[in-house]
């Protein structure tokens, strides 16, 4: 099925400046979308990986790899994409908030407190959402902590997507800075449970998923 598809991606997380020293970002290691570019490549699609900053590497002869820092760059970067794209997986940890202002010089320490203005960053997902045709497919990631199927069906309608694979921290070797991950995906009409694997293995998982899915789509 992904034989000859033009495949979006995003990976790992973004980091928002708050001068040229500091930034605001979180534990994302981007194995999950590298993980999932890989095997999609070695099924003959043709990837666009898009990747918040990453200590990863993928050479693949199918894999383009544009890297990016902050949440306005990766936006940009799958705006071009995504038009083109006949799969869109959003699995980048994308800051929710950037700074209002970035200091253009190191802020020094002074007063015993500090305060940062954030104002709310673009949501890639839900934005190239409004846009998407009924022959892409789109696959959002959701990492939650409390209500988590409630959270991930939210996300479903809200964002226009297909399928959410659901992330729960309070699952021992599940979240950022594992190798292994336990996932949840969730559908329109179906909630699909999967035990701990490793990365590789759980993007098995989805991609098998992915099939099952946007065939019965496809028959609609």
């Amino acid at each position: 099925m992904f034989s000859g598809k033009k495949v979006l991606i995003t990976a790992g997380p973004t980091y928002e400046p708050l001068d040229p020293v500091r930034f605001i970002g979180n534990h994302s290691t981007g194995k999950m979308g590298y993980a999932l570019a890989k095997s999609l490549a070695d099924e003959g699609a043709e990837i666009f990986l898009v990747s918040g900053p990453t200590a990863l590497t993928l050479k693949h002869s199918q894999v383009h790899l544009t890297n990016v820092m902050t949440a306005d760059e990766m936006f940009a970067a799958c705006a071009q994409i995504a038009p083109e794209a006949d799969l869109w997986i959003f699995a980048a940890a994308v800051a929710d908030y950037k700074p209002k202002d970035t200091a253009a010089s190191k802020i020094k320490k002074s007063d015993a407190t500090f305060t940062i203005e954030l104002v709310k960053n673009v949501d890639i997902a839900a934005t190239l959402g409004q846009q998407k045709r009924i022959d892409q497919f789109a696959v959002g990631f959701a990492l939650e902590t409390d209500q988590e199927l409630e959270n991930a069906r939210g996300k479903l309608l809200k964002k226009n997507l297909d399928m959410v694979v659901l992330n729960s921290l309070r699952d021992p070797g599940a979240g950022f800075k594992h190798d292994t991950n336990k996932i949840t995906i969730v559908k329109a009409e179906t909630v699909e449970e999967y035990e701990l694997k490793t990365k590789d293995e759980v993007a098995q998982d989805i991609l098998e998923s992915i099939k099952a899915e946007w065939a019965c789509l496809q028959k609609k």
